[in-house]
């Protein structure tokens, strides 16, 4: 456990004014999104698009790290370099997704666990080697009626912690991300007390486990009416409630927090940011790490053309310097307007 190199990879990962890209779509889920814009799930087409993704000129003011898939670690530019390689070239730290995804809990209907310690250790030794600085796993969370369980909680928190501590024994920083999912009719309220509990089993098996918070980071929900309630809470009320959160829960010693954006709007997961960012008294900067909300303009300018490619990183440009500005409190609406 090298506390010097954790230490400096994971501020680089909450610096000023940038945020994290999260690039770690399974093969499944890029079908999903290539279908959308008529691209086949090619494994050259999946390298091509991350790679007109990373090759963006000017990304690096904006985008700190980069979360890859097991598959795009492996892969390399159209010049033939490793896209570990070419990424920290630019100033970028490469990171990993390393969960095998979310399975049914046992006895626990409606609930998920996530998989993937089974030689975690091995796999983390080889992805260091491979220029891996950072590691995410993923947990999710269901808000219905009855749930979630205490079981679900803290099944998914205890596997959080070990990973999170393998990591550490690899110098890697681990990315904690337990996610309350929007999916549901469930009030801004409701959400809000899911999103504490969460928080509070996640850090107890952290501490349980010696995880040094100091070397650790937190993508976080943000607290949200659910997606089929009536009201959804305004800008203000979400970030309101989503830093009072954090403030409960999160420890000062922790160098950052950045948040997913969990099926919200671009424009919506910009504004949810920059209305939390520009609070005062925060003991942790807050910043982005965003799939969708970052990439979904560039997919659609993109479609899987050549011809596009400069377009696709025009409006990756655009998106990322938006939450660039907004991780810094200072983004306003109307400069969506400058959009390509």
């Amino acid at each position: 456990m090298d506390k010097s190199l954790l230490a400096k990879t994971a501020a680089a990962m909450v610096a000023k004014g940038r945020g994290i890209l999260a690039a770690d779509e399974s093969a499944g889920t890029c079908e999903k999104r290539f279908k959308s814009v008529g691209v086949e799930c090619t494994e050259e087409n999946r390298r091509a698009y991350r790679g007109l993704l990373f090759a963006t000129p000017g990304i690096e003011q904006f985008v700190s790290g980069v979360i890859l898939f097991d598959e795009t670690l492996r892969q390399k530019t159209s010049d033939g370099v490793p896209f570990a390689e070419f990424l920290a070239q630019k100033g970028i730290v490469p990171g990993i997704k390393v969960d095998k995804g979310a399975k049914d809990l046992a006895l626990c209907p409606g609930e998920k666990v996530t998989e993937g310690l089974d030689g975690l250790r091995e796999r983390l030794a080889e992805y260091f080697k491979l220029g891996a600085r950072f590691a995410k796993w993923r947990a999710v969370v269901t808000i219905g009626d009855g749930l979630p369980t205490h079981t679900c909680l803290y099944a998914n928190a205890h596997a959080l912690a070990r990973y999170a501590a393998l990591c550490q024994e690899a110098s890697i920083v681990p990315i904690i991300e337990p996610e309350v999912l929007l999916d549901g009719g469930h009030t801004i309220e409701r959400c809000e007390e899911v999103s504490e509990a969460t928080l509070r089993a996640t850090y107890a098996a952290l501490a349980a486990h010696n995880v040094s918070f100091e070397h650790t980071i937190l993508k976080a929900s943000m607290v949200v009416s659910g997606k089929e309630n009536a009201r959804q809470a305004g800008v203000g009320e979400v970030a309101e409630r989503t830093v009072r959160v954090l403030k409960r829960t999160v420890p000062a010693a922790q160098p950052g927090v950045v948040f997913l954006s969990g099926g919200q709007s671009d424009v919506d997961a910009t504004a949810h940011l920059n209305a939390m960012a520009a609070m005062k008294g925060l003991p942790w900067p807050l910043t982005f790490s965003y799939s969708r909300a970052l990439q979904n303009p560039a997919l659609k300018a993109w479609r899987g053309s050549r011809d596009n490619v400069a377009a696709a990183q025009r409006a990756f440009h655009h998106r990322a310097h938006m939450n660039g500005l907004a991780c810094q409190g200072k983004w306003k609406p109307e400069l969506e307007k400058q959009a390509a």
